[in-house]
């Protein structure tokens, strides 16, 4: 291989990886705009501050972590079989953010199949899914890291623990005050 060749699929490889950076912010986007949005929704519908919106099918409430499966798997297949480049492909990148917002937002439901909507385990997914995609759309390529890049990371994973530590306390304690209001809450909202 030539200079010329090797300079050329060096900045092929770059693009490249700026691309999916780019998308990994695009889903970055749709996740935290879907997470939030999913979390308003359900608490006004439970608050009955807005109508029940929620599907039921023969009795059962559908809960969005199905939605969400199902995009996924659709986003999936397009992405696979279609190869989308340009323009579809941010936006299927960006769908996907919505569709792991839909998923995750009820993680606690779909590991212990079951349980309320308010379980921690929800949280926590969702704090870990969007540190990743914030960490794939904002951070260097690791190739070109550099002792400074190295030094930030272990100081970010280490601010990761401490807050895990902090949010599993809060969580905890809000758990105990709020927990059977929210619980008794959601049961009053479904038929």
């Amino acid at each position: 291989m030539s200079a010329a060749q090797a300079g050329h699929a060096d900045q092929a490889d770059q693009t490249d990886q700026a691309d999916g950076r780019q998308l990994a912010r695009h889903a970055l986007f749709g996740f935290i705009i879907t997470f939030i949005a999913a979390r308003t929704v359900v608490w006004l519908i439970m608050a009955r501050r807005i109508p029940n919106m929620y599907f039921f099918l023969s009795g059962t409430h559908v809960h969005h972590l199905n939605y969400g499966i199902f995009l996924l798997a659709a986003v999936g297949a397009y992405v696979l079989f279609a190869l989308p480049r340009g323009r579809a492909l941010r936006i299927a990148a960006l769908v996907y953010g919505v569709a792991m917002a839909l998923t995750f937002d009820e993680f606690g439901m779909w590991l212990h199949l079951g349980g309320s909507y308010w379980q921690r385990a929800s949280i926590d997914a969702v704090v870990v899914v969007a540190a990743l995609l914030a960490l794939i759309g904002f951070s260097a390529a690791m190739r070109r890291f550099e002792s400074r890049h190295l030094v930030a990371s272990v100081l970010i994973v280490i601010a990761l623990v401490v807050f895990g530590v902090v949010l599993r306390d809060a969580a905890v304690r809000i758990g105990r005050v709020e927990g059977p209001r929210l619980e008794a809450l959601e049961e009053a909202s479904s038929p």
